[in-house]
């Protein structure tokens, strides 16, 4: 899957996935196909999507959280990678961001009905709604404006592709993106290996929504 395909494939609302100031955890969808067989020790190597991140620092601490999920399934790290049955491509990766733009009603700012005829200008507050002034008559006009904010939303992802050496056959294809309001992968990766691997290896294709939990939380 090309990385345009896996950085806008994601569909869930940005309200949905719940961006806040909080840490409440890391919603992320997740998208899987599989016909994975039962785990009997089968032995696995690692290896990178991009062949530029080969021996990298950055890919050898991420591979080796897949690596501990693998293990943990049962499965076992080939000694060498020619005595590999499976071969588990990995690739990560986020966006520029994109602007987001929140408005809030705001009850400190706004317009009074008021007396007489006429209006005045925008007057006073701009983008919030500013002073209305006379409005003609009926009394208290009740309170508008909007307080508004802009802030970045990145998109993460997280594709795991997983092959019988032997002939190449795919076992599993799975994607995991989250919406977040920071672009740090140190921080966000072990949250999508979290989230791929729960349930796993899940039901061919299904698409599932999955928070993952603060990891002081996780402990």
């Amino acid at each position: 899957m090309s990385v345009g395909k896996k950085l806008f494939a994601l569909a869930a609302p940005l309200a949905l996935l719940a961006l806040s100031a909080c840490t409440t955890g890391l919603p992320t969808q997740v998208q899987r196909f599989q016909a994975m067989p039962a785990p009997q020790g089968q032995a696995f190597v690692i290896v990178p999507a991009n062949e530029a991140n080969r021996g990298g620092l950055e890919f050898s601490q991420y591979a080796a959280l897949v690596r501990g999920r693998l293990i943990a399934q049962g499965y076992v790290e080939a000694p060498k990678p020619e005595d590999a049955t499976l071969i588990v491509t990995l690739d990560y990766g986020i966006d520029d961001g994109r602007e987001r733009i929140v408005s809030y009603p705001d009850p400190f700012y706004g317009g009074w009905g008021g007396w007489g005829h006429g209006r005045w200008g925008r007057g006073w507050g701009g983008g919030f709604g500013g002073y209305r002034g006379w409005s003609g008559w009926g009394g208290w006009g009740g309170w508008g404006g909007y307080d508004t904010y802009s802030y970045t939303v990145f998109t993460s992802y997280l594709d795991l592709d997983i092959r019988r050496a032997a002939d190449g056959q795919s076992l599993f294809e799975g994607l995991a993106q989250a919406h977040s309001r920071s672009n740090q992968l140190p921080e966000l990766v072990p949250d999508l290996v979290e989230a791929m691997f729960t349930g796993f290896p899940g039901n061919s294709g299904e698409t599932v929504r999955i928070t993952v939990a603060p990891e002081r939380e996780r402990r």
